[in-house]
């Protein structure tokens, strides 16, 4: 699967324009991460503990997105963005979406 933030693929072709295709994940921190995020908070530095929650959460939307896709018949997806929406208090929604394309290389 082919997936850029660009609107063209260069090399390629767009022939099929599907739609909007789209994956997320709502997740949660807790108890033991907050500590620890609080501890870091007086030092200073990385959250590491929210850093990979943060990168599980974008692979998982992205996985999820790319299978709503290739359900569709595509073979890549053009302008992909991510957003975040606060769902409720202490969680977090990752949307990661795009466009579901058939794409072939140009002549």
């Amino acid at each position: 699967m082919l997936i850029t933030t660009t609107d063209t693929l260069p090399g390629k072709r767009i022939v099929k324009v599907i739609g909007l295709t789209k994956g997320n994940t709502i997740r949660a921190r807790n108890l033991g991460r907050d500590f620890v995020a609080a501890l870091r908070n007086v030092v200073g530095g990385e959250i590491v503990e929210y850093t990979k929650l943060m990168a599980e959460s974008r692979e998982q939307a992205l996985d999820r997105m790319i299978a709503a896709a290739e359900a569709l018949g595509a073979n890549a997806i053009i302008g992909m963005r991510f957003s975040t929406a606060e769902v409720m208090e202490h969680s977090a929604e990752l949307l990661a979406y795009g466009t579901a394309v058939v794409v072939e290389d140009e002549r």
